[in-house]
């Protein structure tokens, strides 16, 4: 393999210093110096490889601005694939697979870059300063105006609507930190950026963005309970991680300073704090993704289920509890050596074993997946997917009229799903219900979840359109017992958005 098919980053042993310089241009500049062979054995000491940003182990992802890594993701089909490829761009040079293995929930990762461009065109201070003028911004549901000194924490927050007159009085004589907590709700390229990564985590991606003056700090140390990806964007921070909640946090694990176009990935419960350094603000945006995605808040809807049906079907779990247990169990007998104790508590131990058998795992996990839908932004759609799908459909009023009212879906149309993750077939109660996420809104539940109920007679269908997902399928295809069902259910799921066609329909 050739230098110039090498990811290099040069860290000199003295100093850890690191040269930007591409690897072919430098293979280039020691080429005039010595043998190919000669370089080798003097910097081998001091060159660390790094691998490559790969996406599906083949194409190069990373380097790009993310304007244009955006444009040319419009032209992957696959919505899962389009994930992969933003997912990886974000972590590059350490790739997805390396990350899930070594950090994800286990241990913080920083990746210096170097590029203060890299993350270009996701967030501005400009933009905030714009969102603030023509958006409806609301002080504490949009907007926290916060401060930290001497130990304690402020915020500042007054109602109403947050515009730049007092907003940046705030920032620039009082030196208070502003973070805006769903920028996503304003701005159309965090709104793109997080419904694809959703993908990613099957949970919903979240960001908040934190914007501090030089020389100031805007949070006490604290932990979170999401896995947190901080992209700086603009000037520095110095940050201090430590170890998970203890009486005292310690000593510092990682102590850093970001610069623009890097990033530190931080797992749930890492104690962390910020600080502006004097000579420069701060400007980053905190993607996050996982909260309450935990076994524990799986099993707090398995539990009581499965314990509803054990008392329902077995005996066992209806037995009344001995007459005298309150003589010796509770906090008040529990240091009392009592054999009736002992009994009592391998009682309790045999019937949690059987409570297992009882356990609706999969309805817990519908349960689970429901929620996940409700919390997901939308999908903000390319021109292709807008134009085959309800949105783009060219039914409209015109001089007086509607026109092209002749469009319908046949059974030679070919459909998808919008998107591989927009819809889940969930049991709701005694129904069969479609949830999806094309009519949600870009503010957190907003609306109410939406749901299809489904025929019975055609779930099948709906499988079957799901784990087909991302072929192109003829409705005639779907396994409806007639030609009108299938067109039917065809109908239906488009007028929801929840499929689109792989041609625009058009009228004769």
């Amino acid at each position: 393999m050739g230098f110039g098919n090498l990811n290099l980053v040069f860290r000199l042993n003295s100093g850890n210093m690191e040269s930007s310089m591409s690897a072919f241009a430098y293979y280039q500049s020691v080429k005039q110096k010595a043998a190919l062979m000669q370089v080798w054995m003097v910097l081998k000491d001091i060159i660390r490889f790094e691998e490559p940003c790969l996406s599906n182990g083949t194409e190069r992802v990373g380097g790009e601005t993310l304007h244009v890594l955006l444009t040319d993701l419009v032209k992957v089909s696959n919505s899962r694939d389009r994930a992969s490829k933003l997912f990886q761009w974000l972590l590059c040079p350490v790739l997805s697979k390396t990350f899930f293995r070594a950090h994800w929930e286990k241990k913080p990762l920083l990746i210096r870059r170097q590029n203060p461009d890299y993350y270009k065109g996701l967030f501005s201070t400009a933009e905030f300063d714009r969102i603030l003028r023509n958006d409806d911004v609301q002080y504490g549901v949009n907007l926290d105006v916060t401060s930290y000194a001497n130990g304690r924490r402020e915020t500042h927050t007054p109602p109403g609507r947050a515009l730049p007159y007092t907003v940046w009085d705030f920032y620039e004589v009082h030196g208070c930190s502003l973070r805006m907590l769903n920028p996503q709700a304003f701005s159309s390229t965090v709104w793109n950026v997080l419904s694809i990564l959703q993908e990613i985590f099957s949970s919903m991606a979240g960001a908040n963005v934190y914007l501090t003056p030089a020389g100031t700090q805007g949070f006490a140390p604290h932990y979170d309970d999401i896995e947190a990806f901080i992209v700086q964007l603009e000037g520095k921070k110095h940050w201090r991680v430590y170890n998970p909640l203890q009486a005292d946090i310690g000593k510092p694990i990682m102590d850093v300073v970001l610069e623009a176009g890097d990033l530190l990935y931080l797992p749930r419960g890492i104690i962390h704090q910020g600080n502006c350094l004097p000579d420069a603000h701060s400007l980053h945006i905190t993607i996050s993704s996982f909260q309450r995605n935990s076994w524990g808040d799986l099993l707090l809807k398995v539990m009581p289920a499965a314990l509803e049906t054990a008392m329902e079907e077995d005996v066992e779990f209806r037995k009344g509890l001995p007459i005298d247990y309150l003589t010796f169990m509770g906090v008040q007998n529990s240091d009392k050596e009592d054999p009736r104790r002992d009994k009592f508590l391998s009682h309790i131990q045999g019937l949690m074993k059987k409570l297992v058998s009882y356990a609706p795992v999969d309805a817990a996990v519908d349960q689970k997946a429901k929620e996940f839908l409700h919390d997901c932004l939308p999908p903000l759609l390319t021109p292709e997917e807008k134009a085959s799908s309800v949105w783009g459909a060219p039914v409209r009023w015109d001089d007086g009229e509607t026109v092209d009212m002749a469009v319908h879906i046949k059974t030679q149309t070919k459909i998808r799903l919008l998107r591989g993750g927009a819809a889940r077939l969930c049991s709701d109660g005694e129904a069969v219900c479609l949830f999806y996420t094309t009519e949600n809104s870009r503010v957190y539940h907003k609306d109410e979840p939406k749901s299809i109920e489904i025929k019975v007679e055609h779930t099948d269908a709906v499988e079957f359109l799901i784990h087909t997902y991302p072929e192109f399928v003829p409705v005639c295809s779907l396994p409806c017992e007639t030609a009108e069902d299938k067109v039917s259910l065809a109908e239906l799921l488009f007028e929801k958005g929840v499929i689109h066609t792989s041609e625009p329909l058009m009228s004769k």
